[in-house]
């Protein structure tokens, strides 16, 4: 039967692509390191790397294993966190998984809010550019929990947030400015509302190709009849804005990452542009989990952009 420790020293092998670098890093001599690595492929039927002269790869077998190596190692660290809050020991450790624009503009109020209840609890972030990506991550054990659109099929609790909706931002001088400026006592209060098809002609502020709000705004423009050109790709959900306000073109963003003094143009799109947020995780919510989800729904209604379901 594989040990924890066996599955560890193949995580630490594959990340590493070395033995030499994983022995170092886990402070075991290489010999040793090797032999645990034999004694779990002896368990596990057959090979799990190939060692090849210049680095290793996984077999089929290596592959099927790995994914649950992790998340069996998650697993165990949670259990050490439980064990000490219930020794009355309260510096655990929270580890949320979430998209890059969900970052931006979803987390820091609830991050706060929760910095003022737990204060001792650390927080762990892994950020990642596609929902899918996000999901595939908390299959193989990488948090406590999710945050973002919610998985196609998922077999843990999925919590449902609320809905997020996306703005249009253009330079402050655009050619639609004059016309579209109007009062209002919060940024989106003043946004005018614009459909895609009036953009048609414009060449967009895009994202790269695997970021999840590249397939947003794609999807968005083929609902309007239309593939939208590209005049700079962006990499960063938090660039978009300010390339869109130097003038490079229209840039599809999330209402809730602008800042309260934005100086861009922003439209608001007509039909409206939404995606609805959930936090899911692989079983029930631990209490950990379980308190940073009501902190969320109690910031919610706070965030600009966002209403609940």
């Amino acid at each position: 039967m594989a040990t924890l420790r066996q599955l560890e020293y193949l995580v630490t092998v594959v990340d590493q692509g070395s033995f030499t670098r994983a022995a170092e890093l886990l402070h075991v001599t290489q010999p040793a390191l090797s032999h645990q690595i034999r004694a779990l492929e002896r368990s596990a039927g057959g090979p799990l790397l190939e060692r090849l002269p210049k680095n290793l790869r996984l077999t089929p077998s290596g592959r099927a294993m790995l994914p649950y190596a992790r998340a069996a190692l998650a697993d165990a660290e949670r259990a050490r966190c439980a064990a000490r809050q219930a020794a009355g020991l309260e510096t655990g450790e929270l580890q949320i998984a979430t998209l890059y624009s969900v970052s931006l503009g979803i987390l820091p109020a609830a991050l706060k809010a929760w910095r003022r209840q737990y204060a001792d609890v650390g927080i762990r972030l892994f950020e990642h550019r596609h929902a899918d990506e996000l999901a595939d991550a908390m299959t193989t054990g990488e948090a406590d929990l999710a945050i973002g659109p919610s998985p196609a099929t998922w077999p843990g609790a999925v919590h449902s947030l609320g809905i997020e909706e996306f703005v249009v931002v253009l330079a402050s001088d655009d050619a639609l400015a004059p016309k579209r400026r109007r009062k209002g006592s919060t940024l989106l209060d003043r946004a005018p509302t614009i459909s895609l098809g009036e953009l048609t002609d414009r060449a967009w502020v895009h994202y790269t190709p695997g970021h999840g709000l590249a397939d947003l705004l794609d999807h968005a423009c083929a609902q309007a009849g239309f593939q939208p050109r590209i005049a700079v790709r962006t990499e960063q959900t938090a660039a978009a804005p300010g390339l869109a306000v130097a003038g490079l073109g229209p840039a599809l963003v999330p209402a809730n990452i602008l800042p309260p003094g934005f100086d861009g143009l922003v439209l608001r799109t007509d039909p409206p542009i939404c995606r609805t947020l959930t936090a899911y995780t692989r079983g029930t919510a631990d209490p950990l989990a379980a308190a940073f989800i009501d902190v969320l729904h109690t910031t919610w209604p706070d965030i600009p952009g966002t209403k609940p379901v």
